[in-house]
C-alpha cells in the first residue's frame, strides 16, 4: 500500500498547500532571467499545468501499465515505478535551488506516470500474492492507503511542518521516502502466481 494507492492521495492533496510559494517562484525566477514579472494571467496558467500535467502522466501510466506488466512481471515494473519517483523527487527537491520551475514540471509528470502505474498495479498484486482468508482485506487496502496518503499530504503540507516557504520543494519531494521504502522491500515479496504459471510455466512455484 505504501507504494501503491498512497503516492496518489498524496500527490492530490499535498500539491495544494505551496501553491502561493511555487507561484512566487515562477514570477521571481521569471524576473530574474528575463528582468520582468509574468502577468498574473500568465502565472496562473503556468500553475494549472503543473497541476493538471499530474493527470496527463497518470493517465499515459495507466494506459502503458496492461502491456508492460503482462510482459515484465506486476513486481519488476512496481520496483521500475518507484525508481520513476525517486527521480520525480529529486526534480522537486532541487527545482529551487536550480532556480527552475520547468523542474517542477517535470517532476510532476513523472509522479502521475509513478501513480498512474502503482494504482492500477497495487489491487491487481495484493489480490494475487494474498492468501485466501486475507484476499478481501488486503484489498481493502487501495482505499485505505489512498485515504492515508491525502490526510498524509495535509499534515505535512500545514505550514508549521514542510508547507512553508522555504520548505516547500522538500514537501513535494518527500513522497520520495514511500518510494524508497517499497524499494527496499519489493524484492522479499513474491512474484504473482499468474505470471509463474503463465510466462514462466512454472507450475510448482505458482
Amino acid at each position: 500500500g505504501i507504494g501503491g494507492s498512497f503516492p496518489y492521495g498524496f500527490h492530490i492533496s499535498v500539491i495544494n498547500y505551496p501553491s502561493v510559494h511555487i507561484r512566487k517562484f515562477i514570477n521571481e525566477t521569471w524576473i530574474e532571467r528575463y528582468g520582468s514579472p509574468l502577468h498574473p494571467e500568465t502565472i496562473m496558467l503556468l500553475w494549472s499545468f503543473i497541476v493538471s500535467v499530474y493527470g496527463i502522466g497518470g493517465l499515459l501510466g495507466s494506459l502503458c501499465c496492461g502491456y508492460l506488466t503482462t510482459r515484465y512481471r506486476k513486481k519488476k515494473c512496481q520496483m521500475c515505478t518507484n525508481l520513476i519517483m525517486l527521480i520525480a523527487a529529486l526534480f522537486m527537491a532541487f527545482s529551487k535551488t536550480a532556480k527552475s520551475f520547468e523542474m517542477i514540471l517535470v517532476g510532476r509528470f513523472l509522479y502521475g506516470i509513478g501513480t498512474g502505474f502503482s494504482l492500477n498495479i497495487h489491487p491487481q498484486y495484493v489480490g494475487e500474492i494474498s492468501p485466501k482468508k486475507l484476499r478481501g482485506f488486503t484489498n481493502s487496502t487501495v482505499a485505505v492507503f489512498l485515504t492515508l496518503g491525502k490526510l498524509m499530504g495535509q499534515v505535512i503540507g500545514l505550514r508549521e511542518i514542510l508547507g512553508s516557504e522555504a520548505l516547500w520543494p522538500w514537501l513535494l519531494a518527500s513522497s520520495g521516502i514511500s518510494a524508497l521504502v517499497q524499494l527496499a522491500t519489493l524484492p522479499f515479496f513474491p512474484d504473482s502466481p499468474s505470471y509463474l504459471l503463465i510466462q514462466k510455466g512454472n507450475e510448482e512455484a505458482c
